[in-house]
């Protein structure tokens, strides 16, 4: 991935002045600690660091924000990764009778890596990623999203670029944070498609009726499927690439697409006569012959990482980390703009650190100051220097687009939180 404006040799002296003056430490807070309805919530979360030199650190927790901030730009961690939520605060798990320290709830969260799908893209492998193979994470995250608010009923989800070749989940609802391990394993599963590894071929086998879930992802696969799969991945173009597709079709089948091939040169009008046997051989088949669906799942459908959704007590990567390879800050996604956004248009922590020293107008300051109503300016000069500063800082950036939808997405969850309390306290009260 080209980071043009970025060297990792600089990371040292970018660090400090990014978890100092950019980090959105409030925003940040106001997400872990969920309103502050349950007692030590934050409190006893698990923060992990690592630091330079690969120094990985383990069970660090804070009482405070206050506290966070002040050990974060203490240590400047190379990257931060978010835990559980334990019985007692991590940092004391050492000072606890063996055997009590417990994972209670975290987040349900999903990890999709692009490395999974090596041997479906032929333009980039392993760490690498361009514009056409990124089709996949955006047709990932429309089944999974859709699956997950439609089948499951989950309403706060926060989708998040790694900073390099993939993206996070993080379901935030009440009811997926207390979630089991088994359940936890179950909405995985119910999820997972691609079967087998390396070297199953075919991974995708659809069952008859197909399941409704499948069905839908269908209508986003096909979507998408003509111009990723038949264009940009040109499947059906190389003889070694055609080759892999026709192994995902019965025998005989095959035998015959082999035949048509030698005059349908073109990619879609062999795609087309693909369709044309499925459809045929449904016709006279005593069971469903669904392998066009197939092939079309094998090459576009999610790949999940399930050991990280199934665990309470795995860490993941958070939001705002920077990635150390990449220089790209690890940022919300809004899914508004999902098929436009560009993983290559993500800021580098060298770009929004130069942003904060280019020179700001006077006629800039003024008209900041003069949209904020008066009560915002009266609390914002009790308010030190220093503080008010920083709040001001990484809206000069491009980091800012992103705080923003972040705390979009925490107004969500706050109105959500007050409309469960008032619906609580109507039912208490006695007519």
């Amino acid at each position: 991935m080209p980071s043009s404006d970025y060297d990792s040799a600089c990371l040292p002296d970018l660090l400090p002045l990014y978890y100092r003056r950019l980090f959105p430490f409030s925003q940040y807070y106001r997400w872990l600690n969920y309103g502050g309805v349950q007692k030590n919530y934050f409190q006893n979360r698990e923060f992990s660091f690592t630091l330079k030199d690969d120094i990985y650190v383990r069970y660090q927790s804070f009482s405070t924000q206050n506290e966070l901030e002040k050990e974060m730009q203490k240590v400047n961690p190379y990257k931060i990764d978010i835990g559980a939520i334990y019985s007692h605060r991590p940092n004391q798990h050492n000072t606890v009778k063996s055997g009590t320290f417990q994972a209670l709830e975290k987040e349900l969260v999903f990890d999709i890596d692009m490395t999974d799908y090596d041997d479906v893209r032929s333009c980039c492998s392993a760490a690498d990623i361009c514009s056409k193979c990124w089709t996949l994470m955006t047709i990932a995250i429309r089944i999974l999203d859709r699956a997950l608010r439609d089948d499951f009923g989950f309403q706060h989800l926060l989708w998040v670029y790694s900073g390099r070749r993939g993206v996070h989940c993080w379901v935030c609802d009440e009811a997926a944070r207390k979630l089991s391990v088994a359940a936890r394993s179950a909405v995985a599963e119910y999820l997972s498609l691609i079967k087998g590894g390396e070297e199953m071929v075919k991974k995708v086998v659809l069952m008859d009726p197909i399941h409704p879930f499948i069905r839908e992802s269908l209508n986003v696969v096909e979507h998408y499927f003509p111009r990723y799969a038949l264009q940009d991945q040109d499947i059906l173009g190389r003889k070694e690439s055609v080759d892999k597709v026709l192994a995902l079709v019965p025998e005989d089948v095959r035998k015959e697409l082999q035949q048509d091939f030698q005059n349908a040169k073109k990619p879609e009008t062999r795609w087309k006569l693909i369709k044309e046997q499925a459809k045929r051989k449904q016709g006279t088949a005593k069971k469903g012959q669904y392998f066009e669906k197939e092939i079309m799942l094998q090459y576009c459908y999610p790949r999940l990482d399930v050991n990280v959704s199934k665990g309470v007590n795995h860490l993941l990567k958070s939001p705002f980390s920077v990635h150390p390879k990449t220089g790209r800050i690890s940022v919300p996604m809004d899914l508004k703009e999902l098929d436009t956004f560009d993983p290559f248009a993500v800021p580098t922590i060298s770009l929004i650190c130069e942003e904060l020293d280019r020179p700001r107008t006077g006629e800039e300051e003024e008209k900041s100051e003069e949209e904020k109503p008066e009560d915002v300016k009266e609390k914002e000069n009790e308010k030190d220097t220093a503080e008010r500063r920083k709040i001001r800082d990484f809206k000069r950036t491009s980091l800012a687009k992103y705080v923003k939808y972040f705390d979009q997405f925490l107004d969500g969850m706050a109105g959500s939180r007050k409309g469960d309390l008032l619906r609580k306290s109507d039912l208490q009260k006695e007519f």
